[in-house]
């Protein structure tokens, strides 16, 4: 796809939704669900679900010595039920408000846009309560800049962690990525090297009891392939690849096939349920592991999470 040449979007302005469509993609931002509903790229679907932000990440063995689920384990809860309280539409630099039924019906049939932003603010249902601005903007060439920005509140515990999920409709083949190799975390990466890696096993690594995993430190790039699809017409069962990439500062992701719910909830690897999606956490903060023991210390200082101070990101969808 070619970034510098400007093309118009053609934008469709539905009851509930708004379709945003140009040369090779199709995006649909729903009013009613509260997020992005669908990517579409060269026909192939990428989401199965609205992305949302994330706050948690499984418990691994140091954190349950160190109760640390007790001290925040409202985030569990914020993780899993999101309310979306407002939505904005700005088309071209002007606001559009909300431009759900019946407003939408003083918009045309053939409306062409050089750049289109739609904005979500999402509060949490932590006591007290914060909130989380998402604001996607696609421009003519279908590239799609992330911006989210979490607001610190007085009085909430410490977070596990701050990004968004995205879970896609099929397991994924591999993803390759640009980054640190291995497993790293803010306090586990000392010994990484840099490098464009590929990594073809999305399964989770073969702890005793299933817990947090798989998280990749300083991302420039990842690149998520795919070659299933639920759309049982489609007759095109080759290898798809969509990727996320820095705009500013690298980001953290983990590519697994489960949530963090799903592996919270199995004390045993066949306790998982059958790998069937693939979940993609792009994170603008990841809290360290620990390790110094697992009957009590806590994470070093440094590698926590404040929910008290405000966390702003971004990142790109091509």
């Amino acid at each position: 796809m070619d970034c510098t040449n400007k093309k118009s979007l053609r934008v469709v302005y539905g009851d509930f939704t708004l379709g945003v469509h140009g040369e090779g993609f199709d995006y649909i931002f729903s009013y009613a669900q509260g997020g992005l509903e669908s990517i579409v790229k060269n026909g192939y679907e990428w989401l199965y679900r609205c992305p949302k932000p994330t706050f948690w990440r499984a418990l691994t063995d140091n954190d349950r010595g160190s109760k640390f689920q007790i001290k925040s384990g409202s985030w569990l809860a914020a993780d899993m039920f999101m309310d979306c309280k407002d939505v904005e539409v700005i088309m071209d630099g002007v606001s559009q408000g909300k431009p759900c039924a019946p407003e939408n019906n003083r918009y045309g049939s053939d409306i062409e846009a050089e750049e289109m932003v739609v904005r979500y603010i999402y509060e949490t249902i932590t006591r007290p309560s914060t909130t989380v601005t998402v604001t996607y903007t696609v421009d003519g060439t279908g590239k799609i800049k992330v911006d989210v920005h979490y607001a610190g509140v007085k009085g909430l515990p410490q977070l596990p962690a701050f990004g968004m999920r995205f879970i896609m409709p099929t397991l994924a083949d591999k993803y390759m990525y640009q980054g640190l190799s291995g497993e790293t975390y803010p306090d586990r990466k000392a010994g990484a090297v840099e490098g464009i890696y590929e990594v073809k096993d999305l399964s989770l690594t073969p702890y005793l009891v299933p817990q947090e995993c798989g998280m990749h430190m300083d991302t420039d790039w990842v690149e998520v392939s795919r070659h299933t699809s639920l759309n049982n017409s489609r007759t095109d069962s080759s290898a798809q690849t969509l990727r996320i990439e820095k705009t500013e500062d690298a980001f953290a992701f983990s590519c697994l096939p489960y949530t963090a719910e799903e592996i919270e909830n199995a004390t045993h690897h066949e306790e998982l349920p059958p790998a069937r999606r693939t979940v993609l956490c792009v994170y603008g903060a990841v809290r360290g592991v620990g390790g110094i023991d697992s009957w009590g210390s806590d994470v070093e200082k440094v590698y926590h999470i404040s929910a008290e101070e405000d966390i702003t990101y971004s990142f790109a969808i091509c």
